[in-house]
């Protein structure tokens, strides 16, 4: 895509192809699945997405040369914008489109972007992502499962944890410790997985939502090829971290578009019902507002920018404002929050999946470590 082409009509295509095609039998898609969600309509979604890769709108910020569009960065602002203003499903290729693909662009051989990308593109080929374990959670350099080469294949043994989505991916990035009696960051190395093997058993974990998008993962001599190392064995440390940067890339802006919905209606409710008269309530929704116009402006300022502390400010930011959304939602529900009847509704769902928003992803300790020390250079932390 040409660089040329102006943000203005570019977002003119991009609303006009959204109008035109989220229709039929895909107009009953609209504002389904996400975080706690993740399980409302999969194969339709998945069908609207193959549909949406078939006419050029999936990675749309990759290089032409890997099947992107080659979109700068204001067109793919744009593109998640519009994307999220059309309510469109959330995507069910996330991790690929977002995560994987954009680290083997940056890390992985030709014979491995060959082989993965295009299938991210058409979102034939489904990932999750293996870093968390029972006992590596926010600490990451922790990792205990292991993978041995023997022969031409790397055999994985151990155990991951919320691993969202792996009971209908198809491939796994799995971070394991592949040189016997390294520790922390060093002898990790990233390795591309096929989930669909006798040596992987998957277990859904239900959640207080009631739903299960997070799993137990448990490698039991599960293989890989030899080849499916990304980056050198022994580097897998320096490859997870260029993930992680990904992950806070600009489909957060898109993401800020359903928080300025999510809080349009919140508004409309306590109006409706009156609990906006509460002084309390009212200036609580008005912070919401100017905590949200804050999020937006932080994002834009620092677009493209990989200088140490952006991501962990990010994910802070976000985070802590959708957490306190939900607790608002109940505020503004009141007393008739505390019931299921008979169901969870949205705004006790938005309540109990927010609590995580500040874990998952990096919790906010973490964060906040990582800028103390990495940032402002103050003493590490004191470690068991």
């Amino acid at each position: 895509m040409s660089d040329t082409v102006s943000g203005g009509e570019f977002r003119d295509e991009v609303r006009t192809w959204l109008a035109e095609n989220l229709t039929g039998e895909f107009a009953a898609l609209r504002g389904l699945g996400g975080p706690g969600r993740e399980h409302e309509a999969f194969e339709e979604r998945l069908a609207w997405e193959r549909h949406l890769a078939a006419a050029g709108w999936t990675c749309v910020g990759w290089p032409v040369e890997h099947g992107g569009r080659g979109a700068t960065l204001e067109q793919q602002v744009i593109f998640h914008e519009e994307y999220a203003r059309a309510n469109a499903p959330a995507k069910v290729s996330h991790l690929g489109q977002e995560l994987l693909g954009p680290t083997l662009i940056a890390f992985g051989t030709p014979q491995q972007q060959r082989r993965f990308l295009p299938k991210i593109v058409s979102v034939e080929e489904l990932w999750c992502q293996g870093y968390s374990e029972p006992g590596a959670g926010s600490d990451l350099a922790a990792v205990s499962t292991t993978a041995r080469l023997e022969g031409d294949e790397w055999v994985l043994r151990g155990q991951k944890v919320w691993t969202s989505l792996a009971h209908v991916a198809d491939w796994c990035f799995v971070l394991a410790r592949t040189e016997p009696g390294s520790t922390r960051h060093s002898g990790l190395s990233y390795l591309l997985v096929p989930m669909r093997q006798d040596g992987i058993e998957v277990r859904p974990i239900q959640q207080l939502t009631g739903t299960s998008e997070f799993n137990e993962v448990f490698f039991d001599g599960a293989r890989t090829s030899a080849d499916l190392v990304v980056g050198e064995p022994g580097d897998g440390w320096r490859v997870a971290m260029g993930t992680l940067g990904f992950e806070r890339g600009v489909a957060t802006l898109g993401q800020q578009v359903g928080f300025r919905r999510e809080l349009a209606a919140l508004t409309e409710l306590a109006d409706r019902t009156g609990a906006a008269d509460d002084p309390t309530v009212e200036q609580r929704l008005a912070q919401a507002w100017v905590g949200l116009e804050v999020m937006r402006a932080h994002a834009l300022r620092t677009l493209g920018d990989s200088a140490p502390g952006v991501a962990e400010v990010s994910k802070l930011v976000w985070a802590n404002w959708h957490r306190e959304l939900g607790e608002l939602a109940m505020l503004v529900r009141g007393a008739a929050g505390l019931v299921a009847d008979p169901d969870l509704d949205e705004w006790q769902r938005l309540f109990l999946f927010t609590r995580a928003d500040t874990i998952y992803g990096g919790s906010n300790e973490i964060q906040r470590n990582i800028i103390a020390e990495r940032v402002l250079g103050l003493p590490r932390e004191k470690r068991q």
